[in-house]
């Protein structure tokens, strides 16, 4: 550890209210490589027991302050060489805790560009601005105390004291405190305003309640904030930050005018100058970027909730199925997926197109509904769903078939039928086929079927495309890491896009897995894994936890029992008189094992209480059970639909503002947050989640903009 790791560990210490043993060993365990998830779980006793959150946040932090102490070497190795350092403002800059008070402070030495203050030096007005600035001059005129400044370039005391005017601006402008202020100041009591970017017409915009609209900066939410950027983008609003103009110009001139002298009223004129010139503009800028990181986070997080959710849905589990791509002018593909997940068949049908293909298309679908003794059918929700729904109910009802057919969302899955993922995968299977494989998958296992996707493709962000990408796709890999190491991973059938996600494994690694398993067959227990090249014991540490063997050589391989902790769960059996395999899955035998009797050094009660857990339930999936929807049959398109109507449905997308749920009709309702619960609600998460399947009451149709209105507590009365 570095020599300013003491500064960056109490600065992390400042912020948290974690012990200082706690962020040391967090942040000493990080640097050598450990991953969050490892953390977490698997070093509970060096960490005093902290989630995957808290170990997260520490990470962010961390990094954010190394970088800090990076730019304040940079800073101060810049300031010295041009020999302006003094022992005060070393001593500001290493007492910096952020970024943006860095970067004031450093303001003043920076090289700048030609502005009027520098003309004014260059043409000797310096001392000029000293005198003013020393407000001295009790009695006389002003122009006569300039006159001797008039030569060359200046023309006459009046330009002079205009330069001066501006090299005192400058100053100003440049004094961190200054700055300080005018930020605080503007962030605390500003508003942000949009107006129309020129006349609008008859039409109506999504974005007219942004035409003449104000809120206070620091209660604007996420997506008002990105509703109205991308207002802004798109050319239709022009948007601005109303300060508490007079309040600053007040404290500015407090700032400046230490005594009456004949340069006052001049002075008050520079006070407005460097406001409304340089101040202003910069920290408008500065806040509006602010504005729009808080609101990027906000969003992002909304996001991560959302896609977190959707991935531990809960699996369908290993039953042969028959998968549904709907269409119309191509027709609807069909393919029958084995418990795996394997294509066995494939083909197209066009019951849509007719009535002469009506029957040729049923008869198809019982061939492989009959053939294949397939359990369940999935049909993605895209174009044609509903109708794709309907013909598979009638099918399977004409052939007397208690099959259930459950709707899956497709989002994303054209995305990945062309990608270079399901190319690899499926290289002989078409590219509508490798769609409709995925919809199927999705069913038996959405975790292993949604991480081969683009994220962002899935469908549940929000403003995703206006905010940060690098931070989106940052926390959307954490949330896919998260997701993958909490639920584990079947060594032997996982694929690389799914080993990529292990803790410790990467996508290279991945790839050399499963190359070494076509080749060498399935693995018969984890330490094989350190025959995989390139994994080494550092992987195997990280990663051997979060895999799984059903089957295998021992009974401790398909559980999240670490393998360092295999000797002490032998040493545990073996003083019950039993082996390790009459353990697992036997709670009478797991209830006389006396825990503290096995506390060291290295292993507390937080591991061990974890170790009989696994113990207990050996190769459980934590994903919650699976569940279906039913649709309304007589509610097919928007126009079927009533206020007042209760219906089925599922939360597809979950915002700051309220959850979307899909009922059936080929087009989300809203339930705004104020129809959530009969209470406040702060955040839409507190009670629905992507994937929920609740009742609804319509409360408002508009078939123009195709909006619906949904209430969850007009049915629960909560």
């Amino acid at each position: 550890m570095s020599n300013l790791e003491p500064r960056i560990i109490n600065s992390l210490l400042e912020e948290s209210a974690l012990k200082q043993w706690q962020v040391k060993n967090t942040v000493e365990l990080l640097c050598d490589g450990a991953t969050v998830p490892f953390i977490s779980r698997y070093r509970k006793e060096r960490t005093g027991e902290l989630d995957e959150v808290q170990v997260r946040t520490l990470a962010e932090r961390y990094t954010y302050f190394c970088e800090l102490e990076d730019r304040k070497t940079t800073i101060v190795s810049s300031i010295e060489e041009q020999g302006l350092l003094t022992a005060d403002l070393q001593s500001r800059i290493r007492d910096c805790r952020q970024k943006v008070e860095l970067e004031d402070l450093y303001l003043p030495f920076q090289q700048k560009r030609r502005t009027r203050a520098t003309i004014a030096r260059e043409r000797g007005l310096e001392p000029l601005a000293d005198l003013v600035m020393a407000q001295g001059v009790v009695h006389g005129d002003v122009e006569k105390v300039a006159a001797p400044f008039v030569s060359g370039a200046v023309e006459d005391a009046s330009a002079a004291l205009t330069g001066a005017g501006h090299i005192i601006a400058e100053r100003l402008s440049e004094r961190s405190e200054v700055r300080a202020m005018v930020r605080k100041l503007t962030w605390a009591k500003g508003s942000f305003h949009s107006r129309a970017a020129k006349k609008q017409g008859d039409h109506v915009s999504k974005f007219e309640m942004y035409y003449d609209y104000q809120e206070p900066l620091t209660n604007i939410p996420s997506h008002r904030m990105l509703a109205m950027r991308r207002g802004e983008q798109d050319g239709l609003l022009r948007l601005s930050i109303l300060a508490p103009e007079e309040e600053i110009l007040r404290r500015l001139r407090g700032h400046l005018i230490k005594k009456r002298s004949i340069f006052s009223d001049m002075l008050e004129e520079v006070a407005a100058d460097c406001y409304k010139r340089l101040l202003a503009p910069a920290i408008e800028a500065e806040l509006r970027l602010e504005a729009k990181q808080r609101a990027d986070v906000a969003a992002i997080s909304v996001f991560a909730e959302n896609l977190r959710n959707l991935l531990l849905a809960a699996p369908a589990g290993g039953r042969r199925i028959l998968a549904v791509d709907p269409g119309l002018r191509t027709g609807s593909k069909l393919v029958v997926l084995d418990a795996t997940g394997r294509p066995l068949e494939n083909a197209t049908i066009y019951p849509h197109a007719g009535p002469g293909k009506v029957e040729s298309a049923g008869k198809i679908l019982s061939e492989l509904l009959d053939g294949y003794g397939v359990k369940m059918v999935a049909v993605g929700n895209g174009t044609a769903g509903r109708e794709m729904d309907r013909f598979v109910r009638e099918t399977l009802a004409a052939k007397n078939l208690d099959i259930p057919v459950v709707m899956v969302n497709e989002a994303g899955a054209s995305v990945y039928s062309a990608s270079d993922v399901a190319r690899e995968e499926f290289p002989d299977l078409d590219v509508t086929i490798r769609g409709a494989v995925s919809i199927g998958r999705r069913l038996q296992d959405p975790l292993a079927e949604l991480v081969k996707i683009d994220a962002k493709s899935i469908g549940v962000g929000q403003y995703q495309h206006d905010v940060n990408q690098a931070a989106l796709q940052e926390a959307l890999d954490a949330v896919v890491e998260s997701c993958v190491n909490h639920v584990g991973v079947n060594l032997n059938t996982a694929s690389a896009s799914l080993l990529g996600y292990v803790s410790g494994i990467g996508p290279n690694l991945a790839r050399n897995i499963v190359v070494f398993r076509d080749e060498h067959g399935a693995l018969d227990n984890r330490h094989q894994l350190l025959g995989v090249p390139r994994f080494g014991p550092k992987a195997f540490e990280q990663a051997a936890g979060f895999l799984r063997i059903p089957g295998g050589d021992n009974p401790l391989d398909n559980t999240a029992v670490h393998p360092e902790n295999y000797r002490l769960v032998a040493r545990i059996a073996a003083d019950l008189n039993a082996k390790v395999d009459d353990l697992a899955g036997q709670p009478e035998r797991i209830d006389q094992i006396d825990l503290n009797r096995y506390i060291s050094s290295t292993v507390g009660l937080p591991t061990l209480k974890d170790i009989v857990s696994e113990l207990r339930k050996p190769g459980r999936d934590p994903r919650e059970e699976f569940h279906m929807i039913e649709f309304r049959e007589d509610v097919r398109e928007i126009s079927d639909l009533r206020e007042g109507m209760l219906l089925s449905g599922s939360v597809t997308n979950v915002a700051a503002f309220g959850a979307f749920v899909d009922i059936g009709v080929h087009q989300d309702g809203l339930v705004h947050i104020s129809e959530l619960a009969n209470r406040f609600v702060k955040d839409p998460n507190e009670v629905v989640r992507v994937g929920d399947i609740v009742r609804v009451k319509v409360l408002s149709i508009d078939k123009t903009r195709k909006r619906i209105g949904l209430s969850i507590k007009a049915v629960t009365g909560e």
